[in-house]
């Protein structure tokens, strides 16, 4: 029997040292070194790499041709969106969220439908065979509520042995491996328990040259931490291909999914879905979606495009002042940072004379969105305003725009398919910041764009004159 010993692993960044330490000196976060049992054996320079045998052959580039990956088309157009127009066989991808978010519905959905020209294997080590059919009967029917056949190409299988999982595919040679989750495998040469470091490490890499070797394209619901993080070892992102987030409030319908790393397309893509009984239905037009419940001519409501990847999506930003009954005034956003409305607010007050500091403050992004770029300033800016003047926003009005400390506008990126977008959609008028350079730019016709230098300005021609 190999022999073993004891060592210690950073779960973030993977450096190993042999006694315990309170901080990691490699990337400095602290308490993130944990035990792992290494055995001795796994050491030598026959060790795990042996089980395949070196088949590669150098070539030279000229050699190689870059034709355009055969992707694996959907017809959930919003998952194929944020993968980069399909799934790309031979890839391993990765998708995380916070328990009953709806990954492995999103998944078992997306297996439902490759099932129908593919043979898929979805492998559970949470939930058993029974649990998934019934969740499939739930998701796979038809519009009128009719329950459709399963296809008899997937194939459902609860095992955490990665082994008897490599089994599974040499008999059944699938053209998808689901594997729920990465936490819940482990190889039996290994010690440690299942969620080790050591574990999530070496089973990802053995998927990843399994889907290499064989085309298989592999797809893997990894667990997160309460700091919303991957669950396990940092180098877990760095051996697949694409790792996707599945966003959310449990109090809203509405889901995100959102790429983090896409090898085979564009990062900080986005799909929006919603949470019905069927299962994550596509909300193709997610800009309409937030919109339908907004109140025209409320004081403190404002209208932003902000970027989701290449997608412009229109967002109702709330405000809301009260005099604060504390010594301290109260700053509480949901969606934006708490930096950014510290920084607004104190704009407001010295620049354009929006007394706030006897006033709580709050800012709310509706529909559940997290917005971090610098663009939704202005749009803050003037649901604040209008909440504390009372006055409501003109209604057919979009505001794009970054704010200076001096209280200066800043331009904001992709201006012309913000505007696009807004215009797509009905509104009429647009304010943002000027532009330096007036050529090489033409905005739509039918939006009347106003563009201001100051903060101050943009709020007079924002707010609705009494």
């Amino acid at each position: 029997m190999a022999k073993s010993y004891a060592q210690y692993i950073c779960q973030d960044c993977g450096y190993t040292n042999p006694r315990f330490l309170g901080r990691c000196p490699n990337c400095g976060n602290w308490d993130t070194l944990v035990e792992e049992q290494i055995e001795k054996s796994s050491l030598s320079s026959t060790g795990s790499f042996s089980r395949f045998n070196a088949t590669s052959v150098p070539r030279s580039i000229q050699d190689i041709h870059s034709d355009e990956e055969n992707r694996i088309h959907l017809k959930h157009e919003e998952f194929s969106r944020v993968l980069g127009g399909g799934i790309v066989p031979g890839s391993i991808n990765l998708i995380g969220g916070d328990p009953g978010i709806g990954k492995s519905t999103l998944l078992l959905q997306i297996a439902l439908e490759l099932a129908e020209s593919a043979r898929v294997l979805y492998v559970s080590g949470e939930e058993s065979e029974q649990q998934i059919k019934m969740r499939a009967d739930r998701l796979h029917r038809n519009q009128d509520g009719t329950q459709r056949s399963l296809p008899e190409n997937l194939y459902l299988v609860t095992e955490t042995n990665l082994e008897a999982i490599f089994d599974h595919t040499g008999k059944i040679k699938p053209g998808l491996l689901i594997v729920d989750s990465i936490q819940t495998s482990y190889l039996p040469q290994l010690e440690s328990s299942a969620g080790s470091v050591s574990q999530v490490r070496e089973s990802a890499s053995h998927l990843r040259e399994y889907a290499k070797r064989t085309g298989t394209s592999i797809f893997l619901i990894g667990h997160v931490t309460k700091e919303g993080m991957i669950a396990g070892p940092r180098v877990l992102e760095h051996i697949v291909d694409t790792v996707l987030y599945l966003e959310g409030d449990h109090h809203q319908a509405y889901r995100l999914l959102r790429s983090v790393k896409n090898r085979y397309g564009a990062t900080a893509e986005v799909g929006v879905f919603e949470m019905q009984e069927g299962g994550l239905i596509e909300i193709s037009n997610p800009s309409e979606a937030f919109l339908a419940e907004r109140m025209v001519n409320a004081p403190g409501s404002a209208i932003v495009v902000t970027m989701e990847g290449t997608r412009p999506i229109l967002v109702e930003i709330q405000g809301l002042t009260n005099p604060t009954t504390f010594g301290n005034p109260r700053r509480t956003p949901n969606g934006i940072e708490f930096n950014r409305l510290l920084l607004i607010t104190a704009v407001l007050t010295r620049r354009a004379g929006i007394s706030l500091t006897e006033q709580d403050v709050f800012v709310n992004v509706v529909g559940g969105l997290k917005i971090s770029e610098p663009a939704a300033d202005l749009a803050v800016a003037a649901a604040i305003a209008s909440s504390e003047k009372d006055i409501p926003v003109k209604a057919d009005t979009v505001l794009i725009g970054e704010i200076g400390l001096s209280g200066e506008l800043r331009m904001a990126s992709r201006m012309s398919d913000r505007l696009g977008e807004a215009a797509k959609l009905g509104f009429k008028t647009a304010v943002i910041p000027s532009r330096l350079r007036s050529g090489g730019i033409s905005w739509p016709k039918d939006l009347n764009v106003v563009e201001v230098r100051s903060l101050h300005q943009a709020l007079e021609e924002a707010l609705i004159k009494k």
